[in-house]
């Protein structure tokens, strides 16, 4: 009977509810003798009123019935512990992120307790308890809708004038901490997204509205500090490391979450919100910092690289979709830097004012060039009827003191013909940015010499369905065009203009925006067609520009004429006379499946809808094999590098012949199939298959030389040398001979036959590369080994782009030892031999792929001279 007194309570009961609530106020004061009570107290109630609300409603009514939030915020004042302070407010997020009922939130946010414990004056020194209040935040706003905001702010005549949730958020906007920044930032989208008019007044009112340029003021050190670490890692190139790529790529992460979040921010569509930011952006970050610096020269106050700068251009307009901030920027582009720079506080070193506009070599009342087009690309626009003669040796130098009257679209199509790998990557990303935003007007593509000739068509093809003469004229002419000379840009670069000037101050009287839009899209097909000609830029980014030509490549002579024609031409010559050197180069055995896979691999690229790769990609450059990978100069593998890259510029430059002319690009290269095996050849006699020799196969020893090696000191073995080529294949083979089955042996090693370096050594010197026996050591031959494949071709056997242990790319060395000169000269001799059979038989493979001027002249034939009426139906056909 006695122990009915001393029966335990039910965990999840109403009795253990109301003993915890009990013993809570009883509580006078909290200090380091009862606060573990309390703890447990305040964690045991969230646990049953979080239990109560999915089984039993009578548990929230007793928390109300008692005013238990009231005794929370007692506790709270009571405290000296901070322990206590970090449950209260893990207590609370629990029960508020798991509390389904609508009343049970109500009653939670009314009272006012919640407002006294956002404003409550915790320790924020301490980080966890920051930590916990910022959770805290962020699970009240989860709650937010029309109904429960109401309770969390004061009004006066229906207009907010407290709103203790979000102003207490906004101070740890900013925090080191990014865990806190994200949380800040999901609470404020929170806000927003609930669409009370009166709060977004209140967020956009004074002071609160200073919120949204503190954002774009944090985002530009942001960009400032990327800034900086770049140029770190750009002045030290050797000392480049997997941690600084991290650290870029992080800052790069950072970056464009502020972006999207910018962009978040204007998707919840409050009508203030969308010009706080586009004003500030253009006015904290756009004029002031990203556009001076796309100028060659220094400009003193301006904190950031030109490649930067096209990086976040690209960013800006590709994730923050304003309609407004595109177009601005956009006819910011037709001005020259001096508009911008004085205006924004910063000027040009050695800046001179009375800087003529006319380029140096040019008399200023010439009449055969356009101001607009002063210092840069010149174009012959006398008579427009006619193709243009477009020169690219006018294109500014970083000396050129008239750089800064320049407009920044000139400057962006000089990083192109004469910039860096970075800058011509950086401005073609630019472009492209642009011609993709699709918060662009149209006309303003046509204005920038950008807008795609499908586009165009389209343009020009509703005119004439509406029943516009000129649109109709222009459609079924050889030299269609959005606007002829002498035709005005549209509305839309007008308007622009007109706002930078009354709204920001930028001033643009430069005589280019009066220019014809035909004679800027000679400046920017000029400029692509130079850049292919160029010998410095990598692959990766000549496929970039191979993309924006084919979207703007119109089928007419008109604008795409022969000059281009024959500047691609000679291009392509140049770098197939290299690709055929390659065929006797070190790895001629994968250079045809190289060339397949990098074929289909560009064919995708500029034919794809999009660019292929995102803006981050001007500042993640891809790594190469260095010294710190025990990679040296003449390794193997920085030769296959060189092909590889090689291989990607060829395929590009064949591709561009093809469809410049017209026609469609094949889905494979037109490349020989492997001849069949020749009678009476080594690979016949010695047995060996299309797959070749296997180690512990069985083989022919026809022609074997006997040889000597020691793979270990000490330990020298007897093989057979044999050296075998199959097609666009060969190998070096040691067989151990077979004393009851000769003359046949057992493959013990195998070794690519291309790439085998041999080296004659006596005491003194070394010999490479000469088939010169030594008359000291006539019996010795060394070669070079290297290995089958490299990470170009299996990147998963060497992990993410070939960074393998050090072993894995070290070439190879077999010293062999012959028993005379006799032997020495046949092993060389039958190399030799071997080799050239199969450099022959790559070459004879590449034959057609490398025959590009007959594959021309049948198109040219085929096509037949261009008809004004059949420009339109060939672009589209292509494409």
């Amino acid at each position: 009977m006695w122990f009915s007194f001393w029966k335990p309570r039910d965990r999840f009961s109403l009795d253990e509810l109301r003993y915890l609530t009990d013993q809570l106020v009883k509580v006078q004061i909290v200090n380091e003798v009862n606060k573990d009570f309390v703890i447990e107290a305040l964690r045991s109630i969230a646990e049953l009123i979080t239990y109560g609300d999915q089984h039993d409603s009578t548990f929230f009514e007793f928390f109300m019935e008692k005013q238990v939030m009231g005794e929370f915020v007692r506790i709270l004042k009571v405290s000296r512990t901070v322990s206590v302070s970090l449950q209260l407010l893990q207590t609370i997020s629990i029960m508020i992120q798991n509390l389904k009922n609508e009343h049970a939130i109500y009653y939670m946010f009314s009272n006012e307790h919640m407002n006294y414990l956002i404003t409550y004056s915790f320790d924020f020194q301490n980080e966890e308890l920051l930590s916990y209040y910022i959770s805290f935040l962020r699970a009240i706003s989860g709650k937010l809708d029309r109904n429960t905001i109401s309770l969390l702010v004061k009004t006066h005549n229906d207009e907010v004038v407290s709103f203790p949730l979000y102003v207490e958020a906004i101070h740890f906007a900013f925090h080191e901490e990014s865990m806190v920044r994200t949380a800040i930032r999901a609470l404020t989208l929170n806000v927003y997204h609930v669409g009370d008019e009166s709060v977004n007044r209140y967020v956009t009112s004074a002071p609160h509205a200073d919120y949204f340029s503190n954002l774009v003021t944090f985002f530009r050190k942001q960009c400032i500090n990327l800034n900086a670490l770049v140029s770190d890692t750009m002045k030290n190139l050797g000392a480049e490391s997997a941690e600084t790529t991290t650290l870029i790529s992080a800052a790069v992460d950072e970056i464009e979450d502020s972006l999207y979040y910018f962009s978040d921010v204007i998707s919840a569509g409050i009508p203030d919100v969308g010009r706080l930011i586009t004003d500030n952006i253009l006015q904290l970050l756009i004029f002031p910092l990203l556009l001076p610096s796309l100028t060659r020269k220094a400009v003193e106050g301006v904190q950031i690289g030109a490649a930067i700068s096209l990086y976040l251009v690209c960013c800006i307009l590709r994730i923050v979709k304003i309609k407004d901030l595109a177009n601005t920027i956009a006819a910011a582009l037709f001005c020259p830097l001096d508009a911008v720079v004085p205006k924004f506080g910063s000027k040009p070193n050695g800046y001179t004012s009375l800087c003529a506009f006319e380029h140096e070599s040019q008399p200023p009342d010439s009449n055969n060039l356009t101001k607009a087009d002063a210092g840069i690309l010149r174009v012959d626009v006398t008579n427009l009827s006619s193709s243009p003669k477009i020169h690219s040796a006018d294109v500014p130098r970083e000396n050129d003191c008239c750089d800064f009257h320049l407009s920044l679209r000139e400057a962006l199509i000089s990083y192109i013909t004469s910039g860096d790998d970075v800058q011509v990557a950086g401005s073609l990303s630019v472009l492209a940015t642009l011609l993709q935003t699709k918060e662009l007007d149209e006309s303003m593509l046509d204005s920038l010499g950008i807008l795609p000739q499908r586009k165009q068509h389209k343009k020009l093809l509703l005119q004439a369905l509406v029943g516009e003469g000129s649109g109709e004229e222009q459609l079924f002419s050889s030299e269609s065009g959005s606007s002829r000379d002498g035709v005005e840009f549209g509305s839309e670069l007008d308007s622009c203009l007109q706002k930078l000037k009354e709204q920001y101050g930028v001033v643009c009287s430069f005589l280019e925006v009066r220019a014809s839009p035909r004679v800027h899209r000679f400046q920017v097909l000029d400029a692509l067609v130079s850049l292919f000609c160029r010998s410095n830029i990598s692959a990766e980014t000549l496929w970039d520009g191979g993309w924006l030509l084919r979207q703007l490549l119109p089928y007419s002579q008109a604008e795409f004429n022969s000059h281009h024609l024959k500047l691609l031409n000679d291009s392509y010559k140049n770098c197939a006379s290299a690709l055929l050197k390659e065929t006797r180069g070190i790895w001629p055995d994968l250079l045809i499946t190289i060339l397949s896979d990098e074929w289909k691999r560009c064919k995708r690229a500029i034919e794809a809808s999009s660019p292929r790769k995102e803006p981050k990609c001007i500042l993640l450059s891809s790594p190469k094999f260095s010294s710190e990978d025990g990679i040296t100069s003449d390794s193997s593998f920085v030769a296959g590098e060189r092909m590889c890259e090689l291989v990607k510029v060829f395929v590009l430059q064949h591709q561009l012949q093809i469809f410049s002319v017209g026609r469609s690009l094949p889905e494979k290269p037109p490349i020989n199939p492997p001849a069949d095996i020749f009678e009476n050849s080594r690979a016949q006699s010695a047995g060996v298959d299309s797959s070749g020799p296997k180690l512990g196969t069985e083989l022919r020893l026809v022609d074997a030389v006997p040889c000597r090696i020691a793979f270990e000191r000490g330990k020298e073995r007897h093989f057979c040398f044999l050296a075998i080529s199959l097609g666009a294949s060969g190998w070096v083979v040691l067989a151990e001979e077979l004393p009851l089955k000769e003359p046949y042996g057992v493959v013990r090693m195998v070794a690519p036959l291309a790439g085998t370096d041999f080296i004659l050594v006596n005491s003194t010197r070394c010999f490479l590369w000469k088939p010169k026996v030594d008359d000291k050591h006539s019996r010795w031959m060394h070669l070079r080994i290297r290995p089958s494949t490299f990470p170009f071709v299996e990147p998963a056997r060497y992990g993410a782009y070939g960074k393998a242990k050090t072993k894995a790319l070290v070439d190879g060395r077999w010293t062999l030892a012959f028993r005379d000169e006799e032997s020495c000269n046949s092993a060389l001799s039958m190399i030799l031999e071997e080799i050239s059979l199969q450099s022959n038989e790559v070459e004879r493979r590449l034959k057609p792929l490398l025959d590009l001027e007959t594959i021309v002249e049948s198109s040219n034939s085929s096509l037949g001279p261009p008809k004004a009426t059949s420009s339109y139906s060939t672009f589209s056909n292509s494409l």
